[in-house]
Order: structure tokens, then sequence, then C-alpha cells
């Protein structure tokens, strides 16, 4: 069902440098969340999406941008949409049958890098209408996931989309994920505050990103000449960093002694890893 167009490309593990055509993926060794979970963090981020509806031709596209999503307990996502937008126009004149359609999300870096598209998911499946008791409690989780969304009228719609399959393309490497792991699945506790937390480490600590360089063994005699030291992400096993002189550029994944689950314990392990730079 799926068929994405142009996938990101990926990155190394620890160091790697960037190649034409895309970068290595991590090794087997890598702590690393599951396809799931990153496709779940994904789907409860702020990051862009586009709902197509493949065939449609209520409009030259068949594209619909959500004003706001979450995921269910059960593992549907609901989307919110203008009641005019090709998402609602074709569940509308679908009445009871099937409308498959297909949400990509855009990871993009919330700093500014080279290659700055970090990964895409598609999540494909069956849309239909909410109505009624469930529009209501539908309407109550949008607000909990996204209290600065629109409050819904009479000019948006609720759609329902039942995942068939799911599928991702990012910083970790390409993977499908089932339905039933999508349900199961966590976001990464750090994923709400990650943009945050890079922009000011990117604004506020380059020598101490700078000095992770001591970290990399042999690589790390020559970062000196590295010109740009980025902060390109962050999840609960580790942060991700881009070196980048001239055209140049590879990316280093450094990894906390344990998983973290809040600021303060992230807070520790940054604090590890400095440390651990310096006294290298």
């Amino acid at each position: 069902m799926i068929r994405p167009g142009n996938p990101a490309p990926g990155t190394g593990h620890r160091s790697q440098e960037h190649r034409e055509g895309g970068q290595p993926r991590p090794g087997d060794d890598t702590r690393q969340p599951t396809a799931a979970e990153r496709v779940r963090t994904l789907l409860e981020s702020n990051a862009s999406a586009a709902l197509a509806i493949p065939g449609c031709e209520l409009d030259e596209l068949g594209h619909t941008v959500p004003e706001s999503r979450a995921v269910t307990p059960s593992g549907d996502v609901l989307l919110l949409v203008p009641s005019r937008s090709p998402a609602a126009r074709a569940v509308a004149h679908a009445q009871d049958d099937d409308v498959t359609a297909v949400l990509e999300i855009t990871d993009v870096a919330p700093v500014a890098v080279p290659y700055r598209i970090r990964g895409r998911g598609w999540v494909a499946g069956w849309l239909t209408p909410v109505t009624g008791a469930h529009r209501d409690a539908g309407i109550r989780l949008l607000a909990e996931h996204c209290p600065a969304g629109p409050v819904p009228g009479p000019d948006w719609a609720l759609l329902r989309l039942e995942v068939g399959e799911a599928y991702t393309d990012d910083l970790w490497g390409a993977a499908h994920v089932e339905p039933e792991e999508l349900a199961e699945a966590e976001a990464d506790p750090l994923a709400r505050h990650e943009a945050e937390l890079l922009q000011h480490m990117a604004a506020a600590h380059g020598p101490e990103l700078r000095s992770l360089c001591a970290l990399l063994g042999d690589r790390g005699a020559g970062c000196a000449a590295w010109g740009a030291v980025t902060p390109l992400g962050l999840d609960r096993f580790g942060l991700r960093i881009r070196f980048k002189a001239g055209a140049a550029c590879f990316d280093a994944r450094f990894e906390f002694p344990e998983p973290v689950r809040d600021i303060s314990r992230l807070r520790h392990a940054l604090r590890w890893l400095f440390e651990a730079a310096a006294a290298d």
C-alpha cells in the first residue's frame, strides 16, 4: 500500500562521513529506538504531515494538511482537517465505502544543518469520519495532545485513520511497521522537548559539543578542522552531532550510559558525556 517517493538519506553510527547518495546506517551494536517507536514519535510530534488519497479526483493533488493529530490507545490516528478539504470530501462522498489514504510525515531538524531532513514516515490505512460521542472523545484527546490547536466546529472534520501498515526511512534506517507494533509502541519521552533542547545546545554549548571529538578516537584528532558542530538529534539513548567543514560532513553518535526518560536524567547524561570528553 505504501509507495514512498524520495526517502531521506540515513546517517552513520559513531563517526561516519557523508557520502553522495546517502550515508551509512547504524551498526548492530547501537542502542536505538525501534522502528515502531520512531513512527509513533513522529505521529505524536509537531512534524509537518500531508494526507494523500490515492486516485482522488476532488482536488488536483488530493492532499490535505491536518491541523492536528493524535494517536488513540488502540493505535488509530485521529486527524482534524478542514471540512472542505479533499480528505473530508472524499470520506463524505464515499458513504460506506473504504477510503484508502497515506499520511506522510516529514521530520526536519530544528537547527540549521546540512541535509536537514532527518527522515520520513508513512502511515497507510483507511479513513472514516468520527461522529457522535466518539467525536467528543476524539476532540478531548486532540486537546490533550495539541492544546494550541484550533477549536473544532462546523468548519472542521474529525477523521480516523485505521492503520494498515507503516514505514519509516530515517537516520536509523528503513523499516516496515505492523499496526500491532505501532499500537504498542511509545513515543520517545524526550521528543516533545527535543527542538528546544537542540536549539539551546546549538546556541549556548558549542565548546562542549566540540569537546566530544575527544571521544572519537583517531578521528577526533582532526576535529579542530571542522568548522561547524551542530546537534542534529536527541533521544533517550543518546545525542547525534553533525560536523561540517566546507562541503564535507559526518555524523557522530554519542550514547548515554543508560536510557533517560526525563530532563533531569538528561542533564546528568550530558554532564557525563562532557566530563568523559574532558578526561580523555
